[in-house]
């Protein structure tokens, strides 16, 4: 209750301060320049997410639903093996998150992100289905039920670069374009806010709806059409991604970098451990690392101090944070 109203005193104070033309969590356009409230973001802008976001799941289970059987059927490898290699390449593009969020987060922000990762994430689609459609980039066909050549190194190295591009690529934007839709609603105004939730539902409806068309009609074209189809289409779909995407520009809000949480926390930590000793002061408002109501990280409010994490209080004086940190 009492965040909510300090929330909301909050935003009335804002939009005061800017009259309800620009928003007032910080946001900016391509060019660094505080965005016009009323042209930008919302669902306007949330439609070139979730359109991206459709097709970029559609690719992504268009390659991983069938990918054993691609492995055993085409690349011949042992059912042990093919299983060995979909299990390492799943973990991969679970690892690879938090590549795409310490660079979202600390250096690029999230639109150059997506940027640079959707571009890998093509590039491994493209791989794939070369390796899949140019005689001279797979192993021939099986003679009989038993004799099927193996694959030779050159043709593994170029299906597993294209493979794992896809891993980097996946990897790097996963952790961003839901982050970027939601960047798109201003927290300070009550009723963008509450739209916020609805953004999420249909985000994870857009992946749903790319995930079953790729469990049914790719897999479908892949086992019925051939392998270069089957990787073909996921690969245009990704195309697709990336030109809706990058459509909705004009109209997007951006956050600049303001650090990985990741590191303030690893900061916090060591911090508290060398301040262990210290007595905390009564009154709380020292323990921030201003004086003003908002954060040092532009678009975010300090939170409310509780006794939940109170071991923890010793190290919230940024000052105090850093000089531990360096000495």
């Amino acid at each position: 209750m009492l965040g909510d109203s300090y929330l909301y005193l909050i935003s009335i104070s804002k939009s005061n301060e800017n009259n309800g033309v620009h928003t007032g969590d910080g946001s900016v356009d391509i060019n660094g320049k505080p965005v016009l409230k009323q042209k930008t973001g919302n669902w306007k802008a949330c439609s070139f997410i979730l359109g991206n976001e459709c097709c970029e799941r559609l690719a992504y289970y268009g390659i991983a639903t069938n990918l054993v059987t691609y492995l055993t059927g085409k690349l011949h490898e042992g059912n042990v093996s093919a299983a060995k290699n979909v299990n390492i390449w799943a973990g991969t593009c679970y690892f690879t998150p938090l590549i795409g969020a310490t660079l979202a987060d600390a250096y690029w922000g999230r639109y150059w992100t997506i940027f640079v990762f959707s571009t890998i994430y093509f590039i491994g689609m493209c791989t794939l289905t070369l390796s899949a459609s140019i005689p001279v980039l797979k192993p021939s066909e099986c003679i009989g039920a038993s004799l099927c050549p193996p694959a030779t190194p050159a043709q593994y190295g170029i299906f597993f670069f294209g493979l794992y591009l896809i891993a980097l690529g996946t990897g790097g934007i996963k952790p961003c374009v839901s982050s970027f839709g939601a960047d798109q609603f201003d927290d300070t105004d009550p009723m963008e806010r509450a739209k916020k939730g609805s953004f999420f539902n249909w985000f994870y409806f857009s992946i749903n709806i790319g995930s079953l068309i790729s469990s049914s009609l790719m897999v479908y074209v892949q086992d019925k059409a051939g392998w270069g189809l089957g990787f073909g289409i996921p690969a245009l779909f990704m195309g697709v991604a990336i030109t809706t995407f990058f459509s909705g520009t004009p109209l997007y809000r951006f956050q600049r970098p303001a650090g990985s949480p990741v590191t303030r926390m690893c900061q916090v930590m060591v911090a508290s451990f060398r301040k262990r000793n210290l007595k905390v002061p009564q009154d709380s408002s020292l323990l921030y690392e201003t004086q003003e109501k908002h954060s040092a990280i532009d678009g975010t409010w300090r939170p409310a101090h509780g006794n939940e994490l109170k071991y923890l209080s010793s190290s919230f004086s940024l000052h105090e944070l850093l000089s531990s940190v360096l000495n």
